[in-house]
């Protein structure tokens, strides 16, 4: 596999792993991404800003997630728990991993790639959130160091749970 900053030639593999993991959230019972986000634009916006990751293997687009630095204002309040740090911090969104791939490490490779460039930024927090129903995800952040801190919402109401790494 082959990690490397997105490029708008990606856009397509992109958006036909959004619709794989749509699928495979609809077949699992999580109501996540169902209304059509996100898709093939939102993966445009994430590479025109520079967040954009693709991992290839065998030349096709495998997974995707928008890796950012900044402020995500749904973080700005948290409620049933609490953030453990302050400052500049990281956060990954929009992770699609191919099903062909599931199991093998990608969605690693990813929050391993956020966490490189954490470093490289004197970034020490990453952030993430996840459906409540979205259990892969969970177990996923739980693998790669992130802790549950608590919910957000979204801008349109919706829960999300919240997690958190502080990177030694």
């Amino acid at each position: 596999m082959e990690l490397r900053i997105a490029a708008e030639s990606d856009v397509p593999g992109i958006a036909r792993l959004f619709d794989l993991a749509r699928a495979s959230l609809k077949e699992a019972g999580v109501p996540q991404w169902q209304d059509g986000y996100p898709n093939g634009s939102d993966a445009l916006r994430d590479i025109k800003a520079g967040h954009g990751c693709v991992l290839t293997e065998n030349g096709e687009t495998a997974a995707y997630a928008c890796l950012a630095f900044g402020i995500e204002p749904t973080y700005n309040v948290i409620e049933d728990g609490a953030w453990l740090g302050e400052g500049d911090y990281g956060f990954l969104h929009r992770v699609a991993v191919d099903p062909k791939l599931r199991g093998r490490g990608a969605a690693g490779l990813l929050f391993d790639e956020l966490k490189r460039q954490a470093r490289a930024r004197g970034v020490r927090i990453i952030r993430g959130d996840t459906h409540r129903l979205n259990l892969p995800m969970q177990r996923v952040m739980a693998k790669n160091g992130l802790e549950y801190r608590g919910v957000i919402y979204l801008e349109d109401g919706s829960e999300r749970l919240a997690y958190e790494c502080i990177l030694e």
